[in-house]
C-alpha cells in the first residue's frame, strides 16, 4: 500500500479529531444527555491514536481510512449544527519540544451562526508518566461585536483566565440570541414596512414604530443582549416613547404606562407577540 496516501488520510483525521475535541468538550457541558455521544466520540479518537502511534499491527486500506475519515466529518457535521460553531481556518506551529514538555502556537478562526471570531493561543502540554496536562496561555480573541463594552468585557476576562470551554459555550448562547434578535427584526421590517424603521440595520439593538399618519409619535423598542464576565448570557427589552407635545392628556398617560404594559406582554407572550400586539397598537392609532 502506498504510505503517502495513508499519510494524506492520517493528517486529515489528525485536523478533524482536534476539531472535534473542541466541539464535544462544549457539546459535553451543554446537555447531560451528550455524554454518551461525546464519549463515543473521544473513545473514537482515542482509537485513532493507538492504532497510528503503535504500527505494529500495520496500515489499514485506504477503504477503511476512508471510512473512518467520513464517521468523523458526520460526527463534526452534527456538532456544528449543534453548537452553531463553525472552524474555517486552524494553523499550528511548534514553540518548543523537548521530551516531557511542548508548545505549541495555534490560530483559529471560524463564526458562530452570523458571528465571526479569531483566536489565537499557546497550549503547553506536560508529560508526567501516563498523564498528560495541558494548559493554555497568551489566549487573544477578536470578536466581531467587540464594540459591545459587555462583549469586551467578556473576552478580557476569558483572555485572563485562558478558559476556553467558557468562551465556546458563552459564544454559542450570545450568538444565538444575536441571530434571534437579527432575525425578528427581519421579519417584523418586512411585514410592516411602513411602520418598522432600522435605523441601525438588522445589526442594530433597537427598532422604531412610526405611524405615517401621527406626527412626531413613536415608540423604540430597545433589545440589548447582556454577557457578564463569566459567560452568562441575558437578552432584555425594553421601549421607549416619544409623544408630540400637543396630543391630550388622557393619551399621554396611557403612553406613559406603555413600557410597563410592554414588559408585562413580554413576560405573559415573549418577545415576538408582543412586539407584534406593539405594532398593530401603533398602527390603528389616531
Amino acid at each position: 500500500m502506498d504510505n503517502s496516501i495513508c499519510q494524506v488520510y492520517e493528517d486529515e483525521i489528525q485536523s478533524l479529531e482536534e476539531e472535534i475535541k473542541l466541539l464535544a468538550e462544549k457539546y459535553e457541558d451543554s446537555q447531560q444527555e451528550s455524554t454518551f455521544f461525546s464519549d463515543e466520540i473521544l473513545m473514537s479518537i482515542k482509537s485513532f491514536q493507538r492504532e497510528f502511534q503503535g504500527g505494529s499491527k500495520g496500515h489499514e486500506s485506504p477503504s477503511d481510512l476512508k471510512a473512518q475519515l467520513e464517521s468523523l466529518e458526520t460526527d463534526l457535521s452534527f456538532l456544528m449544527k449543534f453548537t452553531g460553531i463553525q472552524f474555517t481556518s486552524h494553523s499550528k506551529k511548534t514553540v518548543e519540544q523537548t521530551r516531557n514538555r511542548t508548545v505549541r502556537k495555534h490560530r483559529l478562526s471560524g463564526n458562530c451562526h452570523s458571528l465571526s471570531f479569531q483566536l489565537e493561543f499557546q497550549l503547553l502540554e506536560m508529560q508526567e508518566k501516563e498523564n498528560v496536562s495541558a494548559v493554555i496561555t497568551d489566549l487573544s480573541i477578536i470578536m466581531e461585536s467587540g464594540e459591545d463594552s459587555d462583549v469586551s468585557k467578556f473576552v478580557s476576562s476569558t483572555e485572563e483566565h485562558g478558559n476556553l470551554l467558557t468562551f465556546f459555550r458563552s459564544l454559542s448562547s450570545y450568538a444565538e440570541w444575536y441571530e434571534h434578535r437579527r432575525c425578528t427584526f427581519l421579519h417584523f421590517k418586512g411585514k410592516y414596512p411602513d411602520i418598522v424603521t432600522l435605523p441601525e440595520g438588522l445589526l442594530g439593538d433597537y427598532i422604531i414604530l412610526r405611524n405615517p399618519k401621527i406626527s412626531g409619535f413613536e415608540l423604540m423598542i430597545v433589545w440589548k443582549i447582556h454577557i457578564d464576565e463569566e459567560g452568562r448570557t441575558t437578552p432584555v427589552l425594553d421601549l421607549l416613547t416619544k409623544v408630540p407635545e400637543q396630543v391630550s392628556e388622557q393619551k399621554m398617560a396611557t403612553t406613559e404606562s406603555a413600557p410597563a404594559r410592554f414588559r408585562s406582554m413580554l413576560l405573559l407572550f415573549g418577545i415576538e407577540t408582543a412586539i407584534e400586539n406593539l405594532i398593530k397598537v401603533v398602527g390603528l392609532g389616531k
